[in-house]
């Protein structure tokens, strides 16, 4: 069997959540499968392979070409050409990770993944750009085409059903993973943990912020928390926050309310930081939050997890499926909840130590390995 894979979003540096997915499954698939032949295609004008990661495997070929992505787009939106199988010799199968333009030959089963429809539900949180590309893309009619599709929970099976009447035995869920070998509880004394504390400037004691910066995070709802339990609690007067993650859509809002906040000193932005890095951040910080107005999945609430870090997410969407409490749950417009999470965990001794253990136990349903054997499995039914 033939199968084409579009790896278009692993050809920036910096890794979305997406691009994670992608990546890890992707790792995970090529060590299970060594029968079936991969084709693995990318786009660019400019040369990108220094960023594409290397897949040393016999069964993997990478197909990458030099089209104008403007160009290619419109071909592929309104002329169905080219066709993207065909461009790299043919394929059974293709499978396109992320909702993107592309065309395959009608003899080509075609394979979705969705890993959420916030676009859809909350278009406020987007910029008009960007809205303007999702209009465009035309997300639904791209579903309609595939053959089948891919979900991140089963909160997003539900969406496409509700939002776009796919039929549910078109879908499958597939729940994404965790790399423990990666993300894991590191000892204190551990002389990486003083290098990385010193190389991005980081107080004793620190909050947790990692996701893109842009609206639908709910920062600054984070901030304003932050400086209401700063204002009211003088044993947290040594208590920081810290935001990791790269510049989103309606960030310069974000940055200004930061700007503004009663205890802006105290609120550090360090921008993107890899995963050699992240692990560390976690293992030093005391709480993640991450009460995002909307996740497909919600991916540093497992890698916060299995660093042993207990973790305030947001009351909706995939987050409750997700967690299957082992998280403190908070309405992400309802200030007094995650300011009573933030409190609880960071004065309740017990109440921290059996949301870690909660974690630890919660990670163990998910795994990358698992996620690439469903994933193929259901790609060759």
């Amino acid at each position: 069997m033939q199968i084409a894979i579009d790896i278009r979003c692993l050809m920036n540096k910096n890794y979305s959540g997406v691009s994670q997915y992608t990546y890890y499954l992707l790792k995970n698939l090529f060590e299970l499968d060594k029968k079936n032949k991969y084709k693995l295609f990318y786009n660019s004008s400019k040369n990108v392979t220094a960023n594409l990661p290397q897949f040393n495997h016999d069964n993997i070929q990478r197909f990458g070409f030099k089209f104008s992505n403007k160009i290619l787009n419109f071909c592929l939106k309104f002329l169905k050409y080219p066709m993207l199988d065909k461009l790299m010799g043919g394929a059974d199968i293709f499978f396109i990770p992320n909702i993107n333009f592309f065309s395959a030959s009608t003899k080509c089963k075609k394979i979705l993944t969705i890993h959420d429809l916030s676009f859809e539900l909350y278009p406020h949180f987007f910029s008009l750009k960007r809205r303007l590309w999702h209009k465009f893309i035309n997300a639904r009619k791209i579903v309609d085409n595939c053959d089948k599709i891919i979900a991140d929970s089963e909160n997003s099976k539900n969406d496409l059903i509700k939002l776009y009447g796919v039929e549910s035995k078109k879908i499958k869920v597939i729940h994404l993973g965790v790399d423990q070998d990666i993300f894991k509880i590191i000892q204190a004394n551990d002389e990486k943990l003083k290098e990385i504390k010193k190389k991005y400037g980081l107080p004793e004691n620190f909050l947790l912020v990692l996701s893109t910066i842009e609206p639908r995070k709910n920062i600054e709802g984070i901030i304003e928390a932050f400086n209401i339990i700063k204002e009211g609690n003088s044993e947290l007067k040594d208590m920081q926050l810290v935001i990791v993650g790269e510049i989103g859509w309606k960030s310069k809002r974000v940055f200004t309310f930061a700007d503004n906040a009663q205890f802006k000193d105290q609120i550090k932005f360090i921008g993107y930081v890899d995963n050699k890095d992240k692990v560390y951040l976690y293992n030093l910080a005391k709480i993640l939050l991450f009460p995002s107005f909307y996740e497909g999945f919600g991916l540093p609430i497992l890698e916060a997890q299995a660093c042993g870090l207990p973790v305030i997410a947001g009351l909706n969407s995939s987050l409750a499926e997700i967690t299957n409490g082992s998280a403190f749950l908070a309405k992400p417009d309802n200030l007094t909840e995650i300011t009573t999470g933030i409190k609880k965990i960071l004065k309740d001794t017990q109440y921290r130590q059996n949301l870690i253990k909660k974690g630890r136990q919660n990670i163990q349903r998910f795994s990358w390995q698992k996620c690439a054997q469903e994933t193929l499995d259901y790609i060759l039914k």
